[in-house]
């Protein structure tokens, strides 16, 4: 949770209301999470897409502080109480004052079905209960038993103490429907007003929302402030929205990614999920073509780009975001038979896909939420009153480092949605073994596949335009080193690890965040002819600690290129896998040609080669290139000085990787 954060989501919540005049503040719950004794807090504002005011009632002080203690008292609260009820009643609602309250715990109850609500808590005693804010949320779900019975509680108060003292609160009930809300709003707006009230918070259960309404949550999440907002009908209002995100979160020092003192960029520490769905339940494009889930789930496994090249730092079978590949075998095959299965059903219901595919689409420990595709929120009768919305989250994706990313990776998705609903690309699952880990941890195989779907788009009349293309093929974050030397490039670039859970799936499922070892790091290597005189590029090799690593033969568009990914232990974690294997250290490779006098010896350093102190983080990711590029050394040595030539041990190499804690 930290002690910071609540007062930088404030910060965050202010600035975006500043740029949104009409929208309504609500301070609701958040997550639950295991072992919390309460649910985090969660701030959201709220506007309607229409772009009449959802809100015209008195602000949130939000980060401009409590109002003047003096301003606020006692009979002025009992006036907001009694405008409140009469402005109930001018929307048709029966609602009084309950007996017993007095300030600063003022109580109102309120019916829109035309009945009398009770008013004496002896009679109903929910009508004395206690905030929803205080206790943490049921195993079952958040639930106003109040509100199901058509009663409506709002309770009145004024905080003595902390960091909202002295500022009006009412608590709001749970609502059925976006119209009562709406209405409620209105009606808390204009008494608030005639009670001459200087703020007003406004707490409670969290709204329903419909196509009407656009939202922006704020919620406290491990390492980072997470943001969620509504979705949104197409690419153009999306970008739109991203950069005003990504302008406000600027302002206040926050950032979409963190740069490391070396110049490495990293994820935020939380993800960049997309979501897709409809402007309703019934609209989700899962249901309007209910081939499109498990033609969906086919294609992800076909396509190998769309769940690595894009991913956090952290991937594979215990990430946030596992493959249906990357699981045991005999699940595999299972989710084999049961799209079959859905292949054959003459109707396919919302609730027979959901059940159909629930059990594969989660990790190794049943985690549903865990999943490269998320159907939480599709049809799932046991997720209260937001299972069955229709929605699918795409989770293999960090947050992007721009807000115009975002918008292409959206667009690729909803140009991948749209194909499949059309058209079958991939009719079958492929069963990938031990090639999926070790081809497509490679940056250049990663590019060739994502390639693959370019094509397949375009063939389909869904193709995205070469600069989308460009934008999504090239990734700002991603180390890479460049050196030419007799007419060969060699370029050394980060490539994807998968770092190992520490201990079993299961026994970690309560904590907030689990252990991996990720002190494994790969690279990938690419050597290329950049001159027409240049020495044949099948002559050149690549030397570590004496050995000749193997160089794999591939085609690009520039031509013949020569590559291999190199596995190596980058740290010693203070706890993890292999407690007797040492950090690499430098990395020092050797380029050298038989038609060439000279080699080229390169020291990669994880840190600055004189092991000096950095002044401080990278201002910038081109401060942070800056910063990597120097880490390189490089200098001409005599190939005659070269010791003798070894061959690596056959564990050392798969077919695209030489992994050097082996050698």
């Amino acid at each position: 949770l930290g002690h910071e954060k609540p007062e930088r989501a404030l910060h965050l919540a202010a600035a975006l209301r500043a740029r949104h005049a009409g929208a309504v503040v609500l301070r609701t719950l958040g997550r639950q999470y295991a072992g919390e004794p309460e649910p985090r807090w969660s701030l959201g504002l709220y506007e309607r897409r229409d772009g009449e005011p959802l809100w015209l009632g008195p602000p949130d002080p939000l980060s401009d502080g409590p109002p003047d203690p003096s301003s606020v008292g006692s009979e002025q609260l009992e006036a907001f109480r009694d405008a409140l009820v009469e402005a109930f009643g001018e929307l048709g609602w029966k609602a009084c004052a309950v007996d017993g309250g007095s300030a600063p715990d003022l109580r109102i109850a309120a019916r829109a079905d035309g009945q009398a609500p009770p008013a004496d808590p002896a009679l109903e005693p929910r009508l004395d209960r206690d905030s929803v804010h205080l206790g943490p949320i049921p195993l079952d779900g958040l639930d106003d038993d109040l509100a199901a019975d058509g009663i409506r509680l709002f309770v009145i108060d004024l905080p003595a103490e902390g960091p909202v003292a002295h500022c009006p609160r009412v608590e709001l009930p749970s609502f059925a429907g976006v119209d009562d809300f709406l209405a409620c709003l209105g009606a808390l707006g204009r008494s608030a007003i005639r009670a001459e009230l200087p703020a007003l918070i406004l707490r409670g259960f969290p709204p329903p929302v419909d196509a009407r309404i656009a939202w922006t949550t704020i919620t406290p999440d491990p390492a980072v402030i997470e943001i969620n907002q509504a979705p949104y009908p197409g690419g153009v209002r999306f970008l739109a929205a991203s950069r005003e995100l990504h302008d406000v979160a600027a302002e206040l020092g926050l950032s979409s990614c963190r740069l490391q003192y070396n110049g490495t960029v990293s994820d935020s520490g939380g993800g960049g999920q997309f979501t897709l769905g409809g402007p309703s339940p019934e609209t989700s494009p899962f249901f309007v073509a209910p081939a499109l889930l498990p033609r969906l789930i086919r294609y992800l496994n076909h396509h190998p780009a769309l769940s690595y090249l894009f991913a956090p730092d952290y991937v594979g079978g215990s990430s946030q975001s596992p493959r249906t590949d990357e699981g045991m075998c005999h699940q595999f095959q299972e989710l084999d038979l049961a799209l079959d299965l859905l292949g054959r059903a003459k109707e396919v219901t919302p609730e027979s896909l959901w059940r159909s595919l629930s059990h594969f689409l989660a990790d190794a420990s049943g985690n549903p939420h865990r999943s490269e595709l998320n159907i939480e929120k599709l049809w799932n009768p046991y997720l209260h009153g937001r299972g069955c919305l229709g929605l699918v989250e795409f989770r293999a994706f960090r947050m992007a480092i721009t807000p115009e990313r975002a918008a292409a990776i959206a667009a690729l998705l909803r140009a991948v949605s749209a194909m499949l609903a059309i058209h079958d690309k991939a009719p079958t699952l492929k069963h990938w073994g031990e090639t999926l880990h070790d081809r497509f941890a490679l940056p250049f195989y990663l590019r060739q596949d994502l390639h693959l779907v370019f094509n397949d788009l375009r063939a389909s009349g869904f193709g995205l335009g070469e600069a989308i293309e460009a934008m999504l093929s090239e990734d700002p974050g991603r180390a890479r080193w460049a050196v030419e030397f007799e007419g060969c490039a060699l370029e050394i670039e980060q490539a994807v690890e998968f770092w190992p859970l520490v201990g079993d799936v299961a026994s970690q499922e309560g904590g907030g965040s689990r252990l991996v070892d990720a002190s494994t790091a790969r690279l990938q290597i690419t050597l290329r002819s950049v001159q027409e005189k240049a020495p044949p590029i099948d002559g050149w090799q690549l030397l570590i600690k004496g050995y000749e690593i193997p160089l794999r033969r591939d085609h690009a568009p520039s031509g013949v290129v020569r590559l291999r990914g190199l596995r190596f232990r980058d740290f010693v974690p203070w706890t993890g896998l292999h407690p007797g294997l040492q950090a690499e250290g430098p990395l020092k490779l050797v380029l050298t040609h038989l038609a060439v006098d000279e080699a080229l010896s390169l020291t990669l350093h994880n840190w600055r080669p004189d092991e000096s102190p950095y002044p401080g983080l990278p201002e910038d990711l081109d401060d942070a290139a800056r910063r990597r590029t120097e880490r390189l050394v490089v200098r001409r040595i005599s190939r005659g000085s070269l010791p003798p030539v070894s061959t690596p041990p056959e564990a050392a190499l798969s077919d695209y990787c030489a992994d050097l804690r082996r050698l």
